[in-house]
């Protein structure tokens, strides 16, 4: 597995790659929460957000491991 990963000819670093992903998919989620009106048992929002940003982060480049090995 390489360091880098080719888009259309310009090598960028997989983790900036698998990070735009998670930020999606943590767009996505953080919508869903919002209108489940889940956020009322958070504590602290903007701590939530981003351990919820590092756990899909490494879902994401775990999950890209097994399937680019």
């Amino acid at each position: 597995m390489s360091g880098e990963i080719n888009l259309l000819g310009v090598f960028v670093p997989a983790l900036l790659v698998y990070a735009a992903l998670a930020l999606g998919l943590k767009e996505l989620v953080c919508r869903w929460l919002l209108r489940l009106n889940a956020y009322r048992f958070v504590w602290h929002r903007p701590v939530f957000d981003t351990a919820l940003f590092v756990l899909l982060l490494g879902g994401v480049a775990w999950v890209a491991h097994w399937i680019l090995l």
